[in-house]
């Protein structure tokens, strides 16, 4: 299929979509915009970082973990970005009316987990510690219930 034949049933099934919809669409598609500034200037920083600040500059030691620990959360904050714009982008094509729960605890996971990579345990007391272990461990469990969930539901249909 072309791309004139894409942008031309695009703007049939916009016209077909009423106008509160129609709004729902564009802060949809503006969401979607910022959103991939913000990772494009997140990856930019992240390679200059790494390639500055860490290869040229000979700071790249493996034993050094505190730079990984930096590195990896400006990784993950990338991939947090993806993911809230993977979950924009459904509802944007119209295949869901609201974003899936799946992917909101999927980011709360993801947040959660680059949180303890960056997390500095010789300054951090035990009680945040637990606090953040008991999040992730209600998150996995909802994350499981869902997918048991859309299994059972798959069964029944």
């Amino acid at each position: 299929m072309s791309i004139k034949q894409e942008f031309r049933e695009a703007r049939e099934k916009f016209r077909l979509l009423s106008l509160y919809q129609r709004f729902e669409h564009f802060v949809v598609m503006f969401l979607t915009a910022l959103i991939v500034v913000i990772v494009v200037a997140a990856l930019w920083t992240l390679t200059l970082k790494i390639l500055f600040g860490l290869v040229l500059s000979g700071g790249l030691d493996p034993s050094d973990y505190s730079a990984f620990q930096a590195v990896f959360g400006m990784i993950l904050t990338v991939i947090i970005a993806l993911e809230f714009k993977k979950s924009l982008l459904v509802v944007a094509e119209g295949r869901d009316t609201v974003v899936q729960i799946r992917s909101v605890v999927m980011i709360a996971l993801l947040a959660i987990c680059r949180k303890v990579i960056i997390l500095d345990l010789t300054e951090t007391d035990a009680l945040h510690i637990l606090a953040l272990a008991a999040a992730i461990l209600a998150l996995g469990l909802i994350y499981w219930l869902i997918g048991v969930r859309d299994r059972a539901g798959d069964e029944v249909a």
